[in-house]
């Protein structure tokens, strides 16, 4: 039997839209071995899950192979009638889709969806189906199983749609399974933990594992073998060792400065200009010449032809000859901390959303969203506000735009009252504190073009003077956020995931606010289109001195552009304080869980994953004592009965017992490794630890 479960050569893959065709991958050659976990690496429209459901023979319709061969063991399985693919999807070969409550069918209950494979794989139902399905997702980390087959998806959070997806593709007890971005948009808690799971499948059962991924530290924790794509083509495939620490396409060299982990937060992050250009232009030369800092004259007439073996080459004749990075892509930044009285502060802020019942709805309990917050945000300063999914990072921030009403508390902005403004008085100082929501998309009205997206605050809150000085300053503000003048009468649709965010945050500083507030304005982008707004919001800052409530669960970002971060757990504060001084010395267990689990592109600097307990509890009846109790693996009695008091410890504030106690610094006790730890990754061909 051969070492590779899965060869795919020269695999083609064309759309046909409006008429023209336009091959989204081109000659695409991968080798998975048995055991092994094989990354698939790339910005979005690069073709990564077009090429994964190509193997899987799940195109749309507007598409089809055009040539190629995707043998599995033995077997071209392209040449397949559809009638047997259906024996080998999901027995042979399974996938996680990217979004689980998309895949899911929001009409069936867990226990049926999972059935439905047993049954069509396995010939399993009744009794002996429903038993296996409980044994799946207890296999898979989902606790009370026994109840959770009953319930439907909207039921269960990410994470756990994401472990119900994962138990199907399991189901059917694949060689080969594909994972299309299988974390995307997680907290990295919920992340690591989906992480650790497949990292011990694939060691219990002997899988090989396609992980197709943006995130360059997910690769760097979890792959033994990558292969770099772009524009359709794999440009760069070796070792995982070997591209992310001697990378040699200029691709991925970009791809790696552009994080901040790597660049550090006193340097612009590298950037890589423009995007990934469409398939429907004849290209001609090599695809990444438009964008390449190393460009010859010879890249943009003659394609670069692959050289090397399928497992260890690169497409570009001239990796010999590359010089080190450009320096002016890597300027130093200044990072000026604005010391003086609080632009805006928050004061014991409660957000209750009501629970009712019955025929006359009569209220019955309270969604505890946000339950006492505390933070002060100076002029021209960045405070990060950190936590998992579900903890009231987002209602503080709709709560300070005046989106959510205050239960209790109180807020003011330059040292007067916000949260009792109304009529008149709020309209005025409306274009004071501004919010750019986390999905562009959904935010910006898809009927509207750019121009008139921008002015419709200006006319509203009665700044820029006439329609045509809004005209003017709408073309200024295109080209403070880096977009051409000519944008503004293009629509939303017509523009990258990149670009809608720098629209998003053009209609933010149209009415020249003094704060605003920026929910996970990098969530689930690319890392180079990542670096261009991460760049743009600190250039922004030193130019105009706005300050930022920055609310995102990405740890690296935070460590970049933050000046104070307060990390929350259950709608309160648990640690808040310099940034450096919360992000390199945690003290609350809670922190220092969050920070463990970060994948990291430098291994080595990887620290020991503390895994925790369970989920988040339920806001709406949160534990008695120090709500984390319960996911603590040191809370004692104490922790049980009382919640802790505010503790000044290393220059931050930190609600801990154990600080309390000690009057020192928290100090953990040694955990025993997450699941999938040394024990399991021993048992992987060689890779990452």
């Amino acid at each position: 039997m051969s070492d590779s479960v899965l060869r795919v050569s020269d695999l083609d893959v064309d759309l046909h839209l409006g008429g023209k065709r336009v091959r989204a991958v081109a000659g695409v050659g991968l080798e998975i071995r048995r055991g092994e976990t094989f990354a698939l690496l790339g910005e979005s429209g690069c073709g990564k899950s077009m090429t994964a459901l190509a193997l899987m023979r799940l195109l749309p319709d507007v598409a089809g192979i055009a040539g190629g061969q995707v043998r599995l063991d033995d077997e071209d399985i392209l040449q397949r009638p559809e009638a047997l693919m259906r024996e080998l999807r999901g027995r042979r070969m399974a996938m996680i889709f990217q979004e689980p409550m998309l895949s899911l069918n929001p009409v069936m209950t867990i226990g049926d969806q999972i059935g439905e494979v047993l049954t069509g794989h396995l010939g399993l139902s009744g009794a002996a189906a429903r038993t296996r399905t409980i044994e799946l997702l207890t296999a898979v980390g989902i606790a009370d199983p026994q109840r959770r087959i009953r319930e439907y998806p909207f039921q269960l959070s990410g994470g756990m749609k994401q472990r119900v997806m994962i138990a199907m593709a399991l189901a059917g007890e694949p060689e080969l399974l594909i994972a299309d971005e299988p974390t995307t948009a997680l907290d990295v808690t919920i992340q690591a933990q989906v992480l650790d799971l497949l990292r011990r499948l694939q060691a219990e059962r002997g899988m090989s594992l396609l992980l197709i991924t943006h995130d360059l530290g997910v690769v760097a924790n979890m792959a033994h073998q990558v292969a770099v794509m772009y524009a359709g083509q794999v440009v760069e495939s070796g070792s995982c060792e070997q591209v992310l620490q001697r990378p040699r396409h200029p691709y991925t060299r970009l791809l790696l400065t552009a994080l901040p982990e790597i660049t550090g937060s006193n340097q612009q992050l590298a950037t890589i200009p423009g995007q990934v250009p469409p398939l429907d232009g004849g290209i001609a030369g090599c695809r990444f010449a438009p964008r390449c800092a190393w460009v010859r004259d010879d890249c943009r007439s003659r394609a670069p032809v692959w050289q090397g073996e399928l497992r260890d080459g690169v497409r570009c004749p001239h990796v010999a000859e590359l010089a080190p990075l450009p320096e002016q892509l890597r300027e130093p930044m200044a990072r000026p901390l604005h010391v003086g009285p609080p632009l805006l502060q928050v004061q014991d802020v409660q957000v209750h959303f009501p629970i009712r019942a019955g025929l006359l709805q009569r209220q019955v309990g309270a969604v505890k969203a946000v339950d006492g917050v505390n933070l002060a945000i100076a002029a021209g300063q960045t405070l990060a506000l950190v936590g998992e999914s579900g903890c009231g990072k987002t209602t503080v921030g709709k709560a300070i735009v005046r989106l959510n009403r205050l239960t209790a508390g109180d807020i003011r902005y330059a040292g007067q009252p916000w949260a009792s403004l109304d009529g008149e008085a709020l309209r005025r100082q409306r274009s004071q504190v501004q919010i750019v929501f986390q999905d562009p998309y959904a935010s910006l009205d898809p009927r509207m073009r750019v121009a008139d997206i921008l002015m419709e605050g200006m006319a509203s809150l009665g700044v820029g003077g006439s329609s045509a000085e809004r005209l003017a300053r709408v073309d200024r503000l295109l080209d403070q956020v880096g977009l051409p003048a000519a944008a503004r009468w293009r629509y939303p649709h017509e523009f990258s995931g990149g670009q809608r965010q720098r629209i998003a945050i053009a209609r933010a500083l149209a009415v020249e606010p003094k704060l605003i507030v920026c929910d996970e304005p990098t969530s689930a982008l690319d890392v180079s289109v990542q670096a261009q707004i991460l760049n743009l919001l600190r250039d922004l800052q030193t130019e105009l001195g706005v300050a930022y409530l920055l609310i995102s669960h990405n740890l690296s970002v935070v460590e970049y552009l933050a000046h104070e971060v307060a990390v929350m757990y259950l709608g309160r504060i648990v640690e808040q304080g310099e940034a450096k001084a919360v992000l390199k010395r945690p003290q609350h267990p809670y922190t220092q869980a969050l920070l463990s689990a970060i994948p990291r592109v430098d291994v080595a600097r990887q620290p020991q994953r503390i895994q925790l307990n369970g989920e988040l509890p339920s806001p709406a009846d949160p534990p008695t004592g120090c709500h984390f109790n319960p996911r603590c693996a040191h809370a004692d009695r104490l922790c049980r009965q009382e919640y802790p008091p505010v503790t000044v410890a290393d220059g931050r504030e930190v609600r801990c017992h154990h600080i309390v106690q000690t009057g020192g610094a928290y100090v953990p006790a040694p955990l025993k490794p997450a699941l999938g730890g040394d024990d399991a990754i021993s048992k992987l061909p060689q890779g990452p630890a």
